[in-house]
């Protein structure tokens, strides 16, 4: 070239190759329309169905990390490629393709190699999805993850016969010779067909105060009324006692009285934790949503729906608002620096998984955060699935009208699209600073493994069924992504998702706190760790009842205290414990403590001092006369009356209380000064109605405290009590003797064990 100018070798071959790729593209066929419409059909189709066959029945063994035969199926140009067999697929030809002939069993090797073959419908998928083309719309990674994914675990088929993953079932129960004089429901007829193989007898009917102390203490954790005692056993209708089943369940204080259990489950507090546990003065709403719920019989998969996307699934309902707090209850850190930022949110994000799988499927899913669940076929990745439901999901307080006459009010809320209350990473674009979430090695965010794709757990989906089956499309103008309805939508499922599962885990724990013990002993844990069920037959029976009655709790309970098997007096037989000394085969009813929150609860109602109001913001104020779920929950300042009798941290969900005995609770009852104006209270009121004398004051304490009249050795004893505390009060020169002498004697009442007791 002239002036001195020179050409690029490089570019010199392009401008002498370039003619030639522009005449061989000139003579390149353009893409008939049919076929790209089979092959978006074919894609489609692999999406919706394919995918997840060949993640669950065939990539583990032809993938990139082990192609067994050459065969590697995790992307489509090494499927077309084939194996050590020759081509394997024909796209457009699927009846003359290898692969078609060997999941047939038409060929050998027969495939799936191992379990059993593909069903008809996943086979009939396959063939239609390579005769549309054999599109993939995204890659098979080792171990079935679409976006870099990094664990090999895939489910099979024995993992899915662990009981707890197994269908319901309903297997009649065996026939027992007392079934028809003994049984009221078919939870008798299961009880007693283990009664003769451990060689066992049932316990009579308790008596009518004893019943009824029991039930007003299971429903309400509130004693019956003397006036409500003697009108029940002087009740000589054939349904007195499903009568007042009826009364108590349509109580507002039965919601108080479950909601504590249900809050137990969900680790609830009003604070963040850690040191500097920063006040959560709006969470309190979360509380009266499941009190609430409770009450109007809300369905149970109605009820974990919203906690998990209310905001979402009704989104103009403040109920269903206040029901997302179930997200937001767990600790925290409010004070870090900027390299803590994001391994806090994946701790948050952890707290969410770990109490969603705790709490309606009974599994302890966030020991996968760190490596595969060494013990339950809980895959990592499947726990970080789950994660990614969750990534742009933040607490916030949010103005809502409660009533149409009544101003807005501040609730917290955990929901999408909405300004976060003051978060660690505000000022950084937050929640668009964490937008997605990501594989972790060892569960460390510097770690990262490529993006995770939102899923559930694969032991509860069927191999043929794509996460997308549980996809819903976001209304127009939602700022929401609806990942969380989706998995709402999975949680209940009863034919293809979690639903049996959550069926199985919430009529345990109904059983749990009617008879003292599950019918699975782990309420938290229904996996290989867990206790195996006592009566599977009669916990499926339960559970195919709940789903066919609409989830309604108050029916369960119907069912479970109108049986002979909770109607039983608790009286010991040295025989029958010596064959079952833990009552696993429930040949009496186990007495057991109140809890602590019913213990005071008790106190403040024989002490006329309970105050009913209900809803609304707790306080720590001890000497508050509210019931005690109404106490704010802070926690780095419980109550201390209510952790002396294992009351529970609110760090991790709590599905089983202790029952510890310490000298620390007898010194309470002795020495605590709220205990001691309970019980001058308590005199005060036996004194208001009338007790004169030493035996009606005997006879109406009796009454008021334990619901029965004294028998003769207890009046003695009592008599000759208040005498001599009365005379020692006088020689004290005490103008009040007389009282302080009733006060001590309603304070042994309340000390007593059959006082916090259900028998």
């Amino acid at each position: 070239m002239k002036s001195g100018f020179k050409v690029c070798p490089v570019v010199g071959f392009c401008l002498v190759i370039w003619p030639v790729l522009l005449v061989c593209a000139s003579e390149t066929p353009p893409v008939s329309p049919d076929h790209a419409q089979r092959m978006e059909a074919s894609r489609a189709l692999f999406k919706q169905k394919v995918a997840a066959i060949l993640q669950h029945r065939c990539v583990r063994c032809h993938g990139q990390q082990q192609a067994k035969g050459g065969l590697d199926l995790s992307t489509r140009a090494a499927l077309l490629k084939g194996g050590d067999s020759g081509i394997v697929v024909k796209p457009g030809r699927a009846e003359e393709s290898l692969l078609v002939r060997l999941i047939r069993h038409d060929a050998e090797p027969a495939m799936p190699a191992e379990g059993s073959r593909l069903n008809g419908a996943a086979l009939n998928a396959v063939v239609e999805w390579i005769d549309l083309g054999v599109a993939y719309s995204h890659n098979l990674e080792p171990g079935g993850d679409r976006n870099g994914g990094w664990t090999k675990r895939r489910i099979d088929d024995q993992s899915r016969q662990f009981w707890s993953f197994r269908p319901l079932q309903l297997r009649p129960p065996l026939a027992a010779q007392q079934a028809d004089r003994w049984s009221r429901n078919f939870i008798d007829r299961y009880v007693l067909s283990t009664f003769q193989e451990h060689a066992l007898t049932m316990n009579p009917e308790a008596d009518r105060r004893t019943l009824i102390r029991r039930v007003y203490l299971d429903l309400l954790g509130l004693p019956p009324s003397p006036a409500q005692v003697e009108a029940f056993v002087a009740n000589e209708h054939p349904h007195a006692y499903e009568e007042l089943l009826e009364n108590l369940l349509a109580s507002s204080h039965y919601g108080e009285r479950w909601g504590r259990h249900w809050l137990d489950i969900v680790r609830f507090a009003e604070s963040a934790g850690f040191e500097h546990d920063a006040d959560r003065p709006h969470a309190f709403h979360y509380r009266d949503f499941v009190i609430r719920a409770l009450n109007a019989d809300m369905p149970f998969d109605q009820f974990s729906q919203w906690q998990v996307a209310g905001d979402e699934l009704a989104p103009d309902n403040p109920l269903a608002l206040m029901a997302t707090g179930f997200l937001g209850a767990g600790v925290l850190p409010t004070q870090l620096t900027e390299r803590e930022f994001e391994r806090a949110r994946y701790d948050e994000l952890d707290d969410m998984v770990a109490t969603l799988g705790t709490s309606m499927l009974g599994l302890t899913v966030g020991c996968a955060r760190c490596h595969d669940h060494k013990f339950d076929p809980i895959p990592s990745a499947d726990y970080y699935r789950l994660v990614a439901t969750f990534t742009t999901a933040i607490r916030s307080n949010v103005q809502v009208r409660m009533d149409a006459d009544l101003p807005p009010t501040t609730v917290m809320v955990v929901s999408e699209g909405v300004k976060p209350i003051k978060h660690h990473a505000d000022g950084r674009g937050f929640p668009h600073f964490y937008p997605q979430a990501y594989f972790l090695t060892r569960g460390d965010p510097l770690q990262k493994q490529g993006v995770a794709p939102m899923g559930f757990l694969q032991v509860l989906v069927p191999e043929s069924q794509s996460p997308e089956h549980w996809s819903l499309k976001p209304p127009a103008g939602a700022k929401s992504s609806y990942r969380r309805a989706g998995l709402a939508k999975w949680l209940t499922d009863v034919d293809h998702g979690a639903g049996q599962l959550v069926a199985r885990v919430i009529v345990n724990r109904l059983w749990k706190h009617h008879f003292g013990r599950g019918l699975v002993a782990t309420t938290n844990d229904f996996g290989i760790q867990g206790e195996r069920p006592s009566h599977p037959e009669l916990l499926d029976a339960l559970a195919l009842d709940l789903i066919r009655r609409g989830w309604r709790l108050k029916e369960l309970h119907r069912l479970m205290m109108s049986s002979s098997t909770y109607r039983q007096s608790s009286v010991d037989d040295l025989e029958d414990r010596q064959r079952d000394p833990q009552n696993q085969w429930l040949w009496r009813f186990q007495p057991r403590r109140l809890e602590a929150e019913a213990i005071r609860d008790c106190m403040l109602a024989v002490s006329g001092q309970l105050d009913r109001t209900s809803f609304g913001p707790g306080t720590l104020d001890q000497a508050s006369r509210r019931r005690s779920i109404y106490f704010t929950v802070k926690r780095s300042k419980l109550i201390p009356m209510l952790q002396i009798f294992d009351a529970p941290e609110p760090l991790a969900s709590t599905g089983e209380r202790p029952a510890t005995t310490i000298a620390p609770q007898a010194l309470l009852f002795m020495n605590d000064p709220r205990i001691r104006d309970y019980a001058r209270r308590f005199a005060e009121r036996l004194r208001d109605n009338g007790a004169d004398t030493l035996d009606l004051v005997v006879e109406r304490a009796y009454a008021i405290a334990l619901g029965r009249p004294a028998t003769t050795a207890e009046a003695a004893a009592a008599r000759k009590f208040l005498t001599a505390q009365a005379k020692s009060y006088q020689e004290d020169s005490r103008a009040d003797a007389g009282l302080l002498s009733r006060s001590d004697f309603c304070q042994i009442l309340m000390s007593l064990n059959e006082f916090i007791y259900v028998d």
